[in-house]
């Protein structure tokens, strides 16, 4: 809904001036609109808040740090991308040479460790949805 109503705004603000031919009632309107977006974005804004601070505030010490121990090891990957292209630039046959062995070692995960972690991961944000529906 909240997309539709910053859509509208132009639209709305045509019909008014069409419609209400009294400028103060024409403004009074538009401002109880811009009202309305107001509050809708701060409902949204605050039911967001509120799911981060119930999370950040469990008991349960999976439910704080198991997602995010994830993220950094993805974040890790991302910013090693940096230097990494500095290598390249430097010494493209380092650079080939770390990326080959990086690339050989994950591969040497046996393909039931992936399956296992992909099943363990998707499992553990299904109860999490699960457990954030009951509540």
């Amino acid at each position: 809904m909240l997309p539709i109503l910053g859509l509208l705004t132009p639209v709305l603000n045509k019909v008014l001036d069409r419609v209400l031919p009294d400028e103060g009632a024409r403004e009074k309107a538009k401002a109880e609109f811009l009202q309305l977006q107001s509050d809708n974005e701060f409902r949204k804004v605050e039911t967001q808040l509120s799911a981060i601070i119930a999370e950040a505030n469990s008991e349960d010490p999976w439910t704080s740090r198991a997602r995010p121990s994830f993220l950094y090891v993805v974040y890790f990957y991302i910013l090693a991308a940096v230097p990494m292209g500095f290598v390249f630039a430097v010494d493209p046959e380092s650079a080939k040479a770390v990326t080959e062995g990086v690339a050989a070692w994950l591969t040497a995960i046996p393909e039931q460790m992936w399956t296992l972690f992909g099943v363990g991961y998707l499992g553990y944000t299904g109860a999490r949805s699960l457990d954030k529906r009951k509540k």
